[in-house]
């Protein structure tokens, strides 16, 4: 029946697309904002996390390495920011792609989708592995004062949990609509 033409020789599909035309330019302007505020927080890490890789906790000894270089607290703060740095980067790469994208009515079935559900996985990744770096940071820069160390790590999950109620709905929806069972049949759609 999807190939069927009704009595003005229009299929199903022609016929859903004239009677939803509004609703594609809702879903554009929606999935446009959406896109460009993860944009600028997802930059706005890279920019971070870029910079933090350079400037060590500690400072660099007289022969340019890093004084912290031998404690584990360090290789969970360069480990964590190089994570942070490329998870954020390819947020950044699949927002901007969203941005450019056509917004044809079949993007909005797998194409769009999936580059938002990338992207805002990839920016919950990198949220957790800055906040991570901060926290091996601040250990490692107030080594001699140990009472501190559990008040930072409380406050550095805060960021994290506020960005995870507010947009985790949004993520966990959006993989259920998309890979979800479909609508007329009982299973799921493959995921690759």
């Amino acid at each position: 029946m999807q190939e069927a033409f009704n009595i003005d020789k229009k299929t199903p599909r022609d016929v859903f697309t004239e009677n939803h035309q509004e609703l594609v330019k809702e879903g554009e302007r929606w999935m446009e904002e959406t896109a460009r505020s993860c944009t600028v927080v997802a930059a706005l890490i890279v920019t971070i996390m870029f910079s933090a890789a350079f400037a060590f906790p500690g400072g660099n000894n007289d022969n340019g390495y890093p004084i912290f270089l031998d404690h584990k607290l360090f290789l969970l703060f360069m480990i964590s920011d190089i994570i942070s740095l490329f998870s954020s980067s390819t947020s950044l790469l699949m927002f901007l792609g969203i941005l450019t994208s056509r917004y044809a009515m079949e993007d909005f079935l797998k194409s769009l989708p999936k580059k938002l559900i990338i992207g805002l996985s990839a920016l919950f990744f990198s949220i957790a592995t800055m906040m991570i770096a901060f926290s091996a940071a601040m250990c490692l820069t107030l080594h001699g004062r140990s009472w501190i160390f559990i008040p930072v790590i409380l406050l550095a999950c805060i960021p994290v949990t506020l960005f995870i109620l507010l947009q985790f709905p949004l993520l966990v929806q959006m993989i259920n609509s998309t890979y979800g069972p479909p609508i007329f049949k009982g299973e799921a759609k493959r995921w690759f």
